[in-house]
């Protein structure tokens, strides 16, 4: 079950991002949280932002973009200044890179990217 989240939430997590995140994503966020998106003809799991409003939502919300852009960027491979917002599950990310809105797909076993469409659902 998908879980809208205040836009105050998603203020915090560019703020800590340092940057804003694409309107499409921010309004699908805002609506649900997280989810799932297809794009790449594959499907992603979007990355929520934390909602700490109660102990459910802290634990749905544990994977959150900040966290796994934190965590994409220690790799070392991740592109400088890339926001991961969405994985595959096979260690691949969907990205935005630093001055862009563009959605690229990132391929964790060569490092390269590609620009593509995502379904917002």
């Amino acid at each position: 079950m998908a879980f809208p989240v205040e836009v105050a939430l998603i203020h915090e997590a560019e703020r800590q991002l340092g940057r804003k995140l694409p309107m499409d994503l921010r309004v699908r966020l805002h609506r649900d949280n997280g989810g799932d998106v297809r794009a790449a003809e594959d499907d992603w799991r979007l990355f929520p932002v934390f909602d700490p409003t109660d102990r459910r939502r802290m634990t749905r919300t544990a994977n959150h973009i900040v966290r796994e852009t934190q965590t994409a960027r220690a790799s070392g491979w991740f592109p400088e200044g890339a926001i991961a917002i969405a994985e595959n599950g096979g260690g691949d990310y969907l990205i935005i890179r630093s001055g862009s809105e563009e959605v690229e797909f990132w391929d964790h076993e060569t490092g390269e990217t590609e620009p593509v469409e995502v379904h917002w659902g």
